[in-house]
């Protein structure tokens, strides 16, 4: 028979050997993160090796096509070992590009990437958009599955993305509206939108035209081609990514799209589109790990600064949320939202800290977006010490019906209230909750603070303190529980209202 003692013994043992798991899984799924205890992002490493792009034949005289001469030296610098890839002063033509392991594409000061307006130059391939798959054009700049990767220097990369562009007539004045349709292009039976081509015009009125589907030929997807535009840098599963220094502008859709990477830094880089860029967002992050951006500066078409995860079902079922991310010490100028989340966030997104930054002239400061069908969980957010100015629409939003228009409408665009019906809760169902928001301010919005959750799933577990926001209109909130307010100061045209 076992002695009492040596029972006793395994008995603690084994309940130690318990505990350990217990608290091993408990730190895998929550981190427990904070300001003082920020996720560790790993740094890139390349060596001194460095390969001149006129070594392989390139010709600095804009209209020469160097894509072959680029790729064969990142090519032969990522064989060697790694290394340097030197983009030298001046312009340089080229079309598609594709990043390899341990390369580093360094751009020299007053050097312009400019990649060509001549879509036969990209080739159609199976891609993402907006969180599903689709057939798009090639990115100009693209890696996937690459290891120890940077774009750096002082540079500047073009994407030519107005030869891709729709635009509507409301967003040009009647002399640039003019000079648009004397280019060339095509316009819609309205006679309100500008279309590159007759491609382009028939994929916009389409429904999903670049979805994957076995019963769409290559002609098909031929005949809509120039719809299908791409985003400027799409990284695809790639791991240790630097983006340094390099303004990144002109994108034919969104500018910076890293796709289910990890260990990213992007740092003191500026992205920057035209104000009316179509889905001209700055960087997209998409179900990615372990980010930092700091020092950089957005102006853009579409959102700022944005986190995503995947759309409805694809998103729910590639899982993978976007986490453990830094922004820092960064600003947003003319964007639909400073820092945003969503809509397409269907894998969820956790830990994720912004602090130290500005918003000025944005539609939105934090815009916070979904919609039924989406399903994921949104938490563990922190936003704190940041500055706005001049936002169109609201400083703070949490919306759940999000219907994918501008947040701020047109002149005479008229917009109705979604109505309040029950759904019943099923995987489709979004979850918003542990929001923690903190030292706020902001001079001139159309409405302080926006919350509207679903009947069904209400917005939970918002923290707001520590708020002064000079607004038109005050704090509206609907479908939502647990919402924490201390020290708000909302300064209205009618009133003032302070939360101690």
């Amino acid at each position: 028979m076992m002695k009492p003692s040596i029972l006793f013994r395994q008995v603690l043992c084994f309940m130690a050997a318990w505990l350990s798991i217990v608290h091993v899984f408990a730190q895998q799924k929550n981190n427990h993160y904070s300001f003082d205890n920020l996720p560790q992002v790993r740094e890139t490493s390349f060596k001194k090796d460095t390969l001149n792009i006129t070594k392989f034949g390139a010709q600095n005289d804009g209209i020469t096509l160097n894509t072959r001469s680029i790729n064969e030296a990142i090519t032969a610098c990522s064989k060697n070992g790694g290394g340097v890839v030197l983009i030298p002063e001046g312009l340089w033509l080229t079309g598609p590009i594709e990043l390899k392991s341990n390369v580093n594409l360094h751009l020299q000061e007053n050097a312009l990437l400019q990649f060509t307006k001549d879509f036969n130059q990209y080739q159609l391939v199976k891609g993402e958009w907006e969180g599903i798959p689709q057939m798009r054009n090639q990115s100009p700049i693209s890696a996937k599955h690459a290891n120890n990767i940077a774009i750096t220097g002082d540079g500047i990369i073009d994407g030519n993305g107005d030869a891709w562009r729709a635009i509507k007539k409301d967003k040009l004045t009647e002399s640039q509206w003019n000079k648009l349709v004397a280019s060339g292009g095509v316009l819609d039976g309205g006679q309100r939108i500008w279309y590159p081509s007759a491609k382009s015009q028939k994929g916009s009125e389409l429904k999903n035209a670049g979805a994957i589907d076995a019963v769409k030929t290559p002609e098909f997807y031929a005949s809509v081609k120039d719809f299908l535009r791409p985003n400027l840098l799409v990284l695809n599963s790639c791991k240790r990514v630097l983006l340094q220094g390099v303004t990144f502008q002109n994108s034919p859709a969104w500018n910076l799209h890293p796709l289910m990477c990890e260990d990213l830094i992007v740092r003191n880089i500026y992205a920057k589109n035209p104000w009316n860029a179509q889905n001209g967002d700055g960087i997209d992050l998409e179900s990615c790990k372990n980010v930092l951006i700091e020092g950089s500066t957005f102006d853009v078409g579409d959102d700022g600064i944005c986190i995503k995860s995947g759309r409805d079902a694809a998103g729910r079922k590639r899982g993978m949320p976007t986490q453990n991310v830094v922004v820092r010490n960064s600003t947003v100028y003319h964007a639909h939202g400073g820092f945003v989340i969503g809509s397409e966030m269907s894998g969820g997104a956790n830990n994720l800290f912004v602090y130290n930054c500005s918003f000025i002239g944005t539609d939105v400061g934090l815009r916070f977006k979904t919609t039924r069908g989406r399903g994921g969980v949104v938490e563990a957010v922190y936003a704190k010490d940041i500055v706005m100015k001049d936002i169109g629409g609201e400083a703070i939003l949490f919306d759940m019906y999000y219907a994918a228009q501008d947040p701020v409408p047109l002149k005479g665009e008229k917009r109705e209230t979604p109505k309040v019906v029950n759904y019943p809760v099923t995987e489709e169902t979004p979850v918003f909750k542990d929001f923690h928001i903190s030292n706020i301010v902001c001079d001139g919005a159309a409405k302080a603070i926006f919350i509207r959750g679903l009947p069904e799933m209400n917005i939970t577990d918002i923290y707001l303190e520590n708020i002064t926001i000079q607004s038109k209109a005050g704090i509206q909130i609907q479908e939502a529980k647990n919402i924490h307010q201390k020290n708000i100061n909302i300064v209205t045209e009618q009133n003032t209202t302070q939360t101690k």
